[in-house]
């Protein structure tokens, strides 16, 4: 029996290890078809750094504390018991093998029980996870996930840690008098006393043998497997933290990257010198760069991703996990006909020809003709929020592969939803994107106690001001908006802030054209505001709009427009630190100061981190009760309006703000009404959003007609005029 053991045993590693080694080169063969990704192995040393701060110490795993948690010691486990196996291949052929030097090592034995026995409890917390979500349907974030390679990696991970205990229960019964309890101290009672010398040496033999079976089976597992990223995030997973797009350790939110020709930007002033067959976007999927081939390769499809995504939550087809995932079988599935000569393809298999006549965006569900991989709905249901990304333990960067797919779709197919024409044709002809005239951009100022400076007419240029006062398309067009944009202009004048506009001359920053992909347009507008803001000589920039704080901040450098750019509740905020505003109670003959919550907006929060002044704000209002909701912060729910939804219809599902605006209602309701609630924001999408949702609630007698959606200079202003 023993020698039958030890035959399986080492029959299984060779296959193993030979199974492992082709399947490795197999995945680095598929990556090495993708584009190149420049800009990836920057800043080394910061790269090294957070790599090993996110593997090693599980940063972003712990947003998920128990889960995180649980899975930390599993990965130490998996990485730590490798010891263990060598020590079971000693132990086949001598059952008293111990490693040298450190095998009877009192520090070597006590990490290794602990680190067994807290694996075993992780690892059955997650399969128990697991289970439990189980029969949810759209509710588990399991759902779409291969299911039975979860339940294997977990069960092979659980089988080697019994085994570790079994053999050191056993291994303390055998050396008897040669050792004792203090150096098996989790162990030593797993085991009837009396079992014969002879017996204990067989079990090792076969328990070392069945831990170097289980071992070696998933080595054949995964590499028969090479898309069980559930298996081989384990070692994916350095490499692609390691080349994330920030070497500043930052998700890949915020600015979006621009088209890459042969490794460089495309420079748009020289687009007609572009080869005909050139791509702009991703059509096919070797037009993903080889780190999104890394991306698609790691996902461990664990569906945090799915569990945070509004679209997904509101019963839309889009899931940002089961996106990665089709891309991902699709790419090694096609693979070997980009990988043969283009005279072998015809002798390829029928499946993978078919494979690769694939549109990678089309319907799924087709009568004649090949499905696609993507189907447009699905495409066009992001609304870039980025909290997939924000959630993602292994750094995918799905919003970037969404993005170019709808680039290619926009500017080389020109397959869009329909309401998106009259948002590109006002982007174009009236430099909105509700092609208002643009003459009107200073109708928001009228009746103002006050002038507002307008560069060029009543200032030269923006070095005679501190600020230039950013009003954006919503801030000067949309009716609710403007409320904000005056609020603001107020609360500099009373802090004594010198700001110029640029009136006329202010066009869009081309955020909803970039979302949307059709960064021609994005391109036509911004690099008129590029030339603008030069020419005004600006140099800090405070706006109302995340969307144009996003552009202007993080993309326009790449037109090589660099500014200060500030939210205007981080610069309202600095002024109430600063007593150059002051907030006042409300009288007490007034009734109770307002019940106030806040909604995180997703350009605000996730994408550029500003948390703290929004609610510093709230904070400083004397007699305001502010309550959180449920989903704040990093995990905010999004409003709807991102990625240029805003412009398109939501035919799918219920409607993302309507979610937002119920969580938020409920919110106040627990917090206790008293007739002065205020969902407060601090962008202009947000608020229409919110807005559009609280007037859907109180038509249908669901929400208070006194509650309000409001800006927080709105808010702030309410309180400074009371003095």
């Amino acid at each position: 029996m023993r020698v039958a053991a030890i035959g399986v045993a080492l029959a299984v590693s060779v296959v193993g290890v030979v199974l492992f080694v082709r399947a490795v080169a197999s995945i680095v063969g598929v990556v090495k078809l993708g584009k190149p990704a420049p800009g990836r192995g920057d800043h080394p040393g910061q790269r090294w750094r957070h790599m090993l701060a996110e593997t090693l110490g599980h940063t972003r795993m712990l947003q998920w504390t128990k889960v995180g948690a649980a899975h930390w010691f599993v990965f130490i486990a998996f990485g730590a018991l490798i010891f263990t196996l060598i020590t079971a291949y000693g132990q086949i052929f001598d059952p008293r093998f111990a490693l040298p030097i450190i095998g009877h090592w009192l520090p070597y034995e006590w990490a290794s029980e602990v680190i067994a026995w807290a694996g075993l409890i992780s690892i059955s917390f997650l399969i128990m996870v697991r289970l439990l979500l189980r029969g949810r349907g759209r509710e588990s974030r399991f759902f779409g996930s291969r299911s039975w390679q979860g339940y294997y990696v977990e069960l092979t991970v659980l089988g080697i840690v019994v085994c570790v205990l079994v053999l050191h229960a056993m291994e303390y019964q055998l050396r008897g008098a040669e050792t004792s309890r203090l150096h098996f101290p989790l162990t030593w009672f797993l085991l009837p006393a009396g079992i014969s010398p002879a017996a204990l040496e067989t079990a090792i033999v076969i328990f070392a043998a069945i831990k170097i079976i289980i071992s070696m089976a998933w080595f054949i597992v995964i590499g028969l497997n090479i898309t069980m990223g559930v298996a081989w995030h384990r070692f994916t997973t350095w490499p692609n933290i390691w080349f994330k797009r920030k070497s500043s350790g930052r998700p890949a939110l915020g600015a979006l990257q621009p088209i890459m020709i042969d490794s460089k930007p495309l420079d748009f002033s020289a687009i007609e010198d572009l080869d005909e067959d050139t791509t702009l976007g991703v059509g096919k999927v070797e037009d993903f760069t080889w780190k999104g081939l890394l991306d698609f390769t790691t996902c461990t499809e664990c569906g945090r991703c799915q569990s945070q995504c509004p679209a997904w939550h509101t019963g839309k087809p889009l899931s940002p996990k089961l996106v990665i995932m089709d891309l991902r079988e699709h790419g090694y599935a096609k693979a070997p006909y980009l990988q043969a000569a283009e005279a072998a393809r015809a002798s390829l298999p029928e499946a993978t020809q078919l494979e690769a006549t694939r549109p990678l965006v089309g319907p799924i569900e087709v009568r004649d003709g090949v499905p696609g991989v993507i189907d447009p709905d699905v495409l066009w249901s992001c609304t870039t929020c980025g909290a997939c990304v924000q959630q993602c333990p292994v750094d995918i960067e799905h919003v970037d592969h969404i993005l170019d797919m709808r680039r290619f779709e926009v500017m080389m197919s020109a397959e869009f939803p329909s309401e998106l024409n009259g948002l590109f044709k006002g982007l174009e002809s009236k430099g909105n994107p509700w092609s208002m005239s643009p003459r009107g951009r200073m109708e928001w100022a009228k009746d103002l106690p006050f002038s507002v400076p307008v560069v060029g007419e009543d200032v030269e240029d923006l070095s005679q001001v501190e600020y230039l006062f950013w009003v954006g398309c919503a801030g000067a067009f949309e009716d609710r908006a403007k409320k904000t944009t005056r609020a603001v202009a107020e609360l500099l004048h009373t802090a004594g802030v010198s700001y110029a506009v640029l009136g006329n001359a202010e066009t869009c920053t081309g955020d909803p054209a970039r979302r949307a992909g059709n960064e021609f347009v994005f391109q036509q507008l911004a690099l008129e505001n590029a030339e603008t803001l030069e020419g005004a000589k600006a140099t800090k920039i405070v706006v109302t709009c995340a969307h144009c704080l996003n552009a202007l901040k993080n993309e326009y450098p790449q037109l090589g427009v660099n500014c200060e750019v500030v939210h205007h509740t981080q610069l309202l905020n600095r002024l109430v630190r600063d007593g150059r505003l002051t907030p006042v109670a409300p009288a007490e003959d007034s009734g109770a100061g307002r019940t106030i919550t806040y909604h995180d907006a997703c350009y605000l929060g996730r994408h550029n981190e500003i948390y703290d002044p929004p609610r510093d704000l709230l904070a400083s209002l004397p007699g305001a009760t502010v309550a959180e909701m449920p989903r704040n912060r990093e995990r905010s729910f999004c409003c709807g309006a991102g990625g240029a939804r805003m412009w398109m219809e939501e035919r799918i599902g219920t409607r993302i703000n309507e979610n937002r605006t119920e969580e938020a209602l409920g919110t106040l309701a627990t917090a206790g009404s008293n007739g002065h609630d205020a969902i407060a924001t601090g962008c202009p999408f947000c608020r229409i959003m919110l807005t559009d949702g609280l007037t859907a609630k109180q038509a249908a007698g669901s929400a208070p007609d006194t509650t309000e959606v409001l800006d927080i200079a709105q808010l702030l202003l309410e309180a400074v005029k009371r003095t």
